[in-house]
């Protein structure tokens, strides 16, 4: 590619100290320089997840726990067709529920920041609950 000999863009001025001198790279500020210029903000680490990025994951999650609310009832109904008793339907509906509750938490918490959330402290216990769930409706929703 050829080089460019005429900047036709927005350039940015050089930094000047208050004497009207361009300060060196790398070399520290003044005091006078830090208090009377604007700090700003340190930039987040690379990949950190933003507050945007845990409003779109909560958002996310609730609509799949709508989604599975209504998946819930469908299949307390579907066992009660089946002559599950009324409260055993009722019961194995909600166990389904935690159970892709669990599921669904433990999935966006992976996406949202993989070296964080994919540890043993956070997924074990998210993951151990829905394994119980699990086997809890499916004990519930047999008939008796």
């Amino acid at each position: 590619m050829a080089e460019q000999t005429q900047n036709k863009g927005f350039t940015i001025p050089e930094p000047t100290t208050d004497k009207g001198q361009t300060p060196t790279p790398g070399a520290p500020l003044s005091t006078s320089q830090t208090k009377e210029g604007v700090e700003l903000p340190k930039s987040p680490e690379a990949g950190a997840p933003q507050p945007r990025d845990y409003a779109i994951a909560g958002g996310v999650l609730l609509v799949l726990i709508i989604a599975f609310f209504f998946a819930k009832n469908a299949y307390a109904n579907f066992l009660a067709k089946k002559r599950v008793s009324a409260g055993a339907a009722n019961a194995a509906g909600w166990w389904l529920f935690i159970f892709l509750t669990g599921l669904a938490t433990s999935a966006t918490l992976s996406i949202l920041s993989p070296s964080k959330f994919l540890t043993p402290i956070f997924m074990a216990p998210i993951l151990l609950v829905s394994v119980v769930a699990l086997v809890l409706m499916l004990v519930t929703g047999r008939r008796s």
